[in-house]
């Protein structure tokens, strides 16, 4: 099972901007999710046409299940 964390953003100009991690850890609570979006935002690396990162929206971790199908 493939899981990713989800990570929603707002932009300063009012867009919406997801990052996605793979294969989050395990045992991650809330509070070091959002204090890690904090630390997103605050370091500036991430934009959009010019406006950067300004406000956390949300998180969710993604689980999805994959099965190959055989084909002879």
């Amino acid at each position: 099972m493939a899981k990713t964390l989800q990570l929603n953003f707002t932009t300063s100009a009012g867009k919406n901007v997801m990052l996605t991690v793979d294969e989050p850890r395990e045992d991650m609570t809330p509070a070091e999710v959002e204090a890690a979006m904090q630390q997103i935002i605050a370091s500036g690396v991430f934009g959009v046409e010019g406006a950067f990162l300004a406000a956390s929206k949300g998180a969710r971790i993604v689980e999805r299940n994959v099965t190959d199908l055989e084909i002879r």
